[in-house]
């Protein structure tokens, strides 16, 4: 039958993140340059194959069916989302962080003539796609039961991982119910209906409740594997009993007891192989159901934080939501584990008192009121753990968000030279949370060693009570009761004791967690689709009152009202504070409204102040999960100014973000924002001050093409302070503190004569044309000017060489892990004396607690050879001696045997407990050392490290590596050791009493070793890529949180829920892997073991004739008792192992590459520098030494007590100027301050003495005066003083502690222009010779901005001042202006004197401003001209001619 023919049309993907863009390939079409057009092609039925004619040329020409990818550049490695995840509906952007994509690249010889040959992958669709190799699907699903025991179907994967490196394609496909998505939803449901409940009740809704309820039943389930598994425990020591018995009272003649006790040692040996095979399946169960609530609650606390309201954001912090996703979940998966024991411990209990009665009387209530009392004490240590846990909990929130907010702002904390109170504050965080982790591992130490002396002891009191009542010991009556005591023991002592541990950890988790799911939410504001009408009015406003925050008495907007028709633009200006950011975020529905009318209609779409992108490629932070049509989105490219920036970049638009943007510039992201908001097709535009972070040229080509071009048919509300745009606003308003001051058009609010005029330079233009006319006239004026400054953006948005820097990957070393990490991580915790010293208490508790065991046996021994005499001997005797003589012959000195039985306890007992104390006190330490060493590192790294490294990769190494150093790590290494040192015992004790058993003994030796090898490499792997794969799961979270409002006002919260569940899932096929892989391994461990018990069993039948009842006894005890203990040590040594990754990649951190010392040899002098002279000589300056190079051999010199400007277009290096002089990278070149190197000198040395105000303000959560004086060094007033130049006293004056309130995380609570006012504070107060400003006055009103600038005038008459500016009126009566272009200094010289220059930079810069501004610009130039040619004819010294002549 004839395949259905196809249209001639492929579809075909190209790779943008998933983003999917159809394009059609008409008949006839060239195909260029085939080798480099990766893309993905697929159709959703039938063959894939090219039109007719569709040929492949290799031409690498621009082509029509790739509209997008810059002429030549090849896309180097574009993440595109897994089709084959099936992981959502196509709009999914966000790939992993680290999965690469297995893309389809065509290749010429591909293809057939019908091309068949095409390798389809599935489309990004709601439907789950069909996985591209067969080997994704989970095999699990299918497996059959015998495979599913054994667990078979991991085999495959093991013959992998043994050959090579487990990739993220390795992972099996995450099963149809363990997703992200249906888990959550689940208990999401059953949580939203618990709360509407309890709101009517008026109670607290429970989250326990809502876990109970959604799990309980195939819980339950795995209730009966517990139970039967914990009966064959008991079954087995009763068998053990009537074996020994038949050694007792052994007759070879005897064939019926021989076959009797056959039957019985083939029982042991079946109960042996049950147990192996029963125990795993159930483990594995239950830590899948343990999984499955951590991914339900990680999808619930993401689903909340996408909604919490600003109010909520107060209460909690990045960190806190951090740790209850890193750390709070993990109990889940603790917890499920042990929960069965709680029914089945007491159980079991009382089953063995029963057979100990019958085997030994009374005596064996002693045993038990002593297991009776270590249950609670053993409980009263996991209380007092829990308390403690907790405690260490809230120090460790505490100190990964001082970590969170170090790393984000590290580029300030160096230049303000501000690395030693950081690293005091951290470490005194460190300081508290290492005392608390400190006592509770020695808790942990006592539980343990506890754990180990008590067999000991409660045997020692069972056979003292059983010998001095008078009864005589033997063989099977000491041996039953050791295994009966050994059977209960573990259920007793440490899975009961756990299972209430961890029900109490999880407890104060669930806690935690309900507490962040009852916080408020943001509540929707109904979007009305507006009517078509003309003048409708899409915002209404009336009366409007809203508070930020309650408490303080000030609402943030009072009596607002104004009404936005459609197709208007309103322009929202007023001073730093005033509520313009506060008046968008109420009508985006972020801040309630107390009072008053708000009504909007329409799609909203919003563009942040503070601009915000995610970890993707640039093209999917402009689309934002709109389909792509190429036409429109050129159009917005265009009009946002990114258009030349995306041709210097490597991959166009494609190109990948890092975190938080690291890879653009500030005026980049700023256009990627615009950009992303235009996209969107709303009908009202709320854009909160997009102008500010892009210079004069770009910013009027924004607001002619984009605000008043693209979207001139649209509802705008633009707050901006660039105050030349004002005239083409159909409505202007006018905010102070929160009120409307004045409202109208440009020409009602001149008349008015509002001090708006003062806000605005005088027109000098006659009269206004009305604004339509405006609009063509700015059109003609753009496209004279579009011309103008062709020329100039010849070099013009070119980008700074620092920002083609991709995310590095993670790197995650491979490998087993040597033995000198070992030595690395003791030693960093304990000299050498003291580790040996440690090791020998370890070999002595161990021999103590085998001489107990031997001694029994011996006693048992003895006493039988004794009986056996005396049943032997002559009758007479008995007849004529006196009783007394004959009771000495027939007994032993029991005392004597007493007492050495009591001694050799107590010394287990003393080293037991001293061992582990020290043991743990020594680890402990360890993590210790190594966190503050990381954290010295990680300060004294350069700057480039945080650009290159996502934010999440290196707060993961703090939080989640740190974690595993501190809590589990010491219990888990000191638990191997134990495990170690006793199996080494068992084995030999068994060899010392039957030497043969070292036959079998030896070769399973080697299997296991071969084993564990085999294992390991691919367990590793596995363990590793679930670090790696856990890692966006963080970055994702901490990058939405960020960008919380735009996510919202774009309602793109389903779909970044979607992501989220997509890293779950992947993070979650890895856990999967990491749970079947170990039970894989513990079966054929445990398997292997049945088999030598089995074999020492029948052995013992065999030599019947050589052995006595006391070896007998002794050597199958130990045998059993290794059966669940060598899986397990083996198991702990591989999980030691494992963990020594986070070691690993903490000391991977503590060895990066540091920069130049703080402090050097050579000091300079204490008043250097008293003039503020600044020499380059010859400077050349790139980010890392393979990156390209930003500034080409500069030679400039600024003068003391100079105000220089520096301007350029974006990525001139303007930036880069402030990186050479502090010295973030080191420069090629000479830099001089006052005659002296800068090279030569301490970087704190040279920072100190220089203050900058940065472009992005960064404050840290605490103080307000921690902020502005971190060291202590200055006087209130002097605090205050500098508050009141920068025009923050009267804010500062209302908070509610004044100077020692704490703001909110990274100071949300202020206001961008108000924290670059903060900025300005500290450097008033640093009181230096030098100050740089960096675009500071970007984000501030002009009536603010001058009085900043007057500011600088006053405060810094003295200083030597580098500004770096966007607008030009900061710039113009600076004494000497730089202009840079491309890294090289295009000019430099008075303002006045480039303005003369037609052809010059400047001169265009000047002109782009419009023409009245221009005007203004220059009268400015010519002011301070004039001044300066008046004042120069006086003061003009000598020597600094001299020394620029030398120069």
């Amino acid at each position: 039958m004839e395949e259905p023919p196809i249209p001639p049309m492929a579809l075909i993907f190209q790779p943008s993140m998933a983003m999917v863009q159809a394009t059609k390939i008409q008949p006839n079409t060239v195909i260029r340059n085939p080798q480099i057009w990766t893309t993905r092609i697929f159709i959703s039925e039938g063959r894939v194959r090219p039109g007719p004619n569709v040929q492949f040329s290799s031409k690498p020409e621009r082509d029509e069916t790739k509209p997008l990818l810059v002429p030549g550049k090849t896309p180097k490695r574009i993440p595109a989302n897994h089709g084959a995840r099936g992981a959502g509906p196509p709009d999914q952007f966000y790939a992993s962080e680290h999965r690469q994509t297995r893309e389809t690249t065509t290749r010429p010889g591909d293809v057939s003539a019908r091309g068949e040959k095409w390798e389809t992958a599935s489309p990004v669709g709601a439907t789950m796609g069909k996985v591209s190799k067969d080997t994704r699907t989970n095999p699990s699903a299918t497996a059959g039961l015998l495979s599913k025991v054994f667990f078979w179907w991991l085999n495959p994967l093991f013959r992998t991982g043994y050959k090579r490196k487990l990739e993220e394609d390795d992972l099996y496909e995450v099963l149809p119910e363990d997703r992200s998505e249906t888990l959550g939803q689940d208990l999401q449901r059953i949580w939203d209906h618990e709360f509407q409940k309890a709101t009517k009740e008026l109670r607290t809704p429970r989250l326990s409740k809502c876990i109970i309820l959604c799990y309980w039943k195939p819980y339950a389930v795995l209730g009966f594997f517990t139970l039967v598994e914990e009966i064959i425990k008991v079954i087995q020591p009763v068998l053990l009993g009537q074996m020994i018995l038949y050694f007792e009272s052994y007759d070879p003649e005897n064939m019926t007891a021989l076959y009797k006790t056959l039957g019985y040692a083939a029982g042991m040996s079946l109960c042996t192989i049950g147990l192996a095979l029963l125990h795993h399946l159930y483990f594995y169960h239950v830590q899948r159901a343990g999984m499955k609530i951590r991914v339900a609650m990680c999808h619930m606390i993401y689903n909340k934080s996408l909604r919490l309201s600003s109010l909520a954001m107060g209460k909690t912090t990045t960190g806190q939501i951090v740790n209850l996703l890193s750390n709070d979940v993990n109990k889940f998966d603790d917890v499920t584990i042990f929960l069965h024991f709680l029914w089945v411990g007491p159980l079991q209990a009382a089953v063995v008192v029963g057979l100990l009665w019958v085997e030994i009387g009374p005596s064996c209530l002693a045993g038990m009121v002593v297991l009776l009392f270590l249950m609670p004490m053993q409980t009263m240590f996991g209380r007092l753990f829990s308390t403690f846990r907790s405690k260490t909990a809230a120090f460790t929130d505490n100190r990964i968000r001082i970590m969170n907010e170090v790393v984000s702002g590290m580029r300030i904390i160096k230049m303000y030279a501000w690395e030693k109170p950081f690293s005091a504050l951290v470490s005194e965080v460190r300081r508290k949370e290492i005392s608390m982790i400190l006592k509770s591992s020695y808790l942990r130490g006592l539980n343990m060693a506890s754990f180990f002396c008590s067999s000991k002891i409660i045997l020692f009191v069972t056979f003292t009570l059983y010998v001095l009542l008078g009864n005589t010991i033997t063989a099977s009556r000491v041996f039953v009761t050791v295994s009966l005591y050994s059977a209960v023991r573990l259920t007793v002592t440490l899975f009961f004791p756990s299972a209430i541990e961890k029900l109490f950890e999880s407890r104060v988790s669930v806690r935690r967690i309900q507490e962040f799911l009852m916080l408020d939410e943001v509540v929707k504001n109904k979007t009305i689709v507006p009517h078509k009408g003309e003048n409708e009015a899409l915002v209404e406003i009336q009366d409007l009152v809203c508070y930020w925050d309650k408490s303080l008495d000030a609402p943030t907007l009072q009596n607002l009202s104004l009404t936005l028709k459609s197709n208007q633009l309103l322009a929202v200006i007023g001073p730093v504070g005033a509520g313009k950011s506060s008046l968008l975020s109420t009508i985006l529905g972020e801040l309630p409204s107390d009072k008053g009318v708000l009504e909007v209609k329409g799609q909203l779409t919003y563009a942040a102040q503070q601009p915000w992108v995610f970890p993707g490629t640039i093209r999917s932070n402009i689309l934002f999960g709109k389909e792509l049509d190429p036409k429109k989105y050129e159009r917005v490219i265009k009009a946002c100014a990114l258009k030349r920036d995306l041709e210097f970049l490597p991959d166009g638009d494609l190109t990948l973000i890092g975190d938080r943007g690291a890879t653009l510039s500030g005026g980049q992201k700023a256009r990627v924002n615009l950009a992303r908001s235009v996209y969107e097709d709303a009908d009202i535009y709320l854009l909160d001050d997009p102008l500010s972070a892009v210079d004069a040229e770009v910013g009027r080509h924004l607001f002619e093409q984009c605000i008043c071009g693209l979207l001139k048919n649209k509802s705008r509300i633009l707050v901006t302070h660039q105050l030349q745009y004002l005239k083409a606003a159909d409505q202007i308003v006018v905010l102070k503190e929160g009120h409307m001051v004045a409202k109208g058009k440009y020409i009602e609010l001149q008349q008015s004569g509002v001090d708006f005029t003062s806000l605005l330079k005088e027109e000098e233009e006659e009269q206004q044309q009305p604004p339509k006319d405006i609009l063509k006239r700015t059109r003609t004026l753009s496209e004279n000017s579009q011309t103008s400054s062709a020329q100039s953006v010849k070099d013009g948005d070119q980008l700074p060489g620092e920002a083609v820097q991709t995310v590095a990957e993670e790197s995650s070393a491979q490998g087993n892990i040597g033995v000198r990490l070992y030595v690395k991580y003791l030693k960093a915790g304990a000299g050498v004396v003291l580790l040996l010293i440690v090791i020998a208490l370890n070999l002595l508790a161990q021999v103590a607690y085998i001489m107990t065991d031997w001694w029994l046996a011996h006693w048992a021994d003895k006493q039988e050879e004794l009986s056996n005499n005396n049943s032997s001997l002559p009758n007479g005797l008995n007849t004529t001696a006196p009783p007394s003589q004959l009771n000495t012959t027939a007994e032993l000195d029991t005392t004597f045997y007493l007492s050495v039985y009591g001694g050799l306890t107590a010394a287990t007992i003393v080293f037991g407990f001293a061992r582990n104390l020290s043991l743990f006190h020594v680890l402990v330490k360890s993590a210790q050392s190594l966190h503050n060493r990381m954290f010295k590192s990680i300060l004294a790294t350069p700057v480039r490290f945080f650009d290159i490294n996502p934010i999440g990769r290196v707060l993961n190494r703090f939080s989640k590596d740190i974690g595993q150093l501190d809590s589990n790590m010491p219990w888990t290494f000191v638990d191997f050791i134990q495990l170690f040192l006793q199996i080494l015992g068992v084995i030999c004790v068994a060899v010392s009493v039957i030497p043969w058993i070292l036959i079998p003994v030896i070769p399973l030796l080697f299997l296991f070793l071969y084993l564990r090898r085999y294992f390991l490499r691919t367990a590793i792997n596995v363990k590793r890529l679930e670090a790696t794969t856990r890692s966006p799961v963080f970055s994702h979270l901490s990058s939405s949180l960020q960008g919380l409002w735009t996510i919202r006002a774009f309602g793109a919260e389903e779909r970044f829920q979607k992501a989220f569940d997509a890293h779950q899932d992947l993070h979650s096929e890895a856990w999967f892997l990491f749970l079947t892989t170990s039970r894989w391994f513990a079966v054929r461990l445990d398997g292997m073991c049945a088999i030598f018990v089995s074999i020492t069993i029948f052995g013992c039948l065999l030599l019947r004739d050589q052995l006595d009842a006391g070896s007998v006894g002794l050597a199958l005890t130990y045998a059993v008792t290794l059966m669940g203990m060598f899986p397990w040590g083996v198991r702990q040594s591989a999980e030691v192992e494992n963990m020594m990754t986070s070691v690993e990649r903490v000391v991977e951190y503590t060895e990066l590459e540091s920069e130049a010392p703080w402090e050097t040899e050579k000091r300079p002098p204490p008043d250097w520098p008293n003039k503020g002279l600044v020499t380059f000589d010859g400077v050349s300056f790139s980010y890392g030494g393979d990156g390209p190079t930003v500034l080409h051999d500069m030679t400039a010199m600024f003068r003391p007590k100079e105000k220089v400007g520096v301007v350029g277009r974006t990525g001139a290096g303007k930036s880069s100027l402030v990186s050479a002089l502090f010295r973030l990278a080191e420069p090629q070149g000479k830099i001089y301050i006052d005659g002296v190197l800068t090279s030569e000198i301490g970087l704190h040395d040279l920072r100190k003495k220089m203050s900058i105000i940065p472009q992005d303000p960064v404050l840290f959560t605490g103080s307000m005066r921690k902020n502005l004086d971190p060291f202590d060094q200055h006087s209130d007033e002097e605090l205050w003083k500098a508050l009141e130049e920068v025009q923050l006293k009267p804010v500062v004056e209302e908070l509610p502690g004044k100077l020692e309130t704490v703001l909110a995380e990274s100071g949300a609570n202020f206001s961008v222009g108000q924290r670059q006012l903060v900025c300005l504070a500290r450097a008033v107060l640093r009181k230096n010779r030098i100050l740089v400003i960096d675009e500071a006055t970007a984000n501030v009103d002009p009536r603010t901005d001058e009085l900043i600038q007057k500011t600088i005038r006053d405060k810094f008459s003295e200083c030597t001042v580098l500004t770096i500016a966007h607008r030009l009126n900061t710039i113009v009566d600076s004494d000497r202006i730089l202009v840079l272009d491309a890294g090289r200094i295009h000019a430099y010289d008075q303002p006045y004197n480039l303005l003369q220059d037609t052809e010059g930079i400047f001169f265009k810069m000047v002109q782009q401003t419009g023409k009245q501004e221009a005007a203004a610009l220059l009268a400015a130039a010519k002011r301070v001209h004039d001044r300066r040619t008046h004042s120069d004819e006086y003061t003009e010294s000598p020597n600094i001619i001299i020394f620029e002549t030398a120069l």
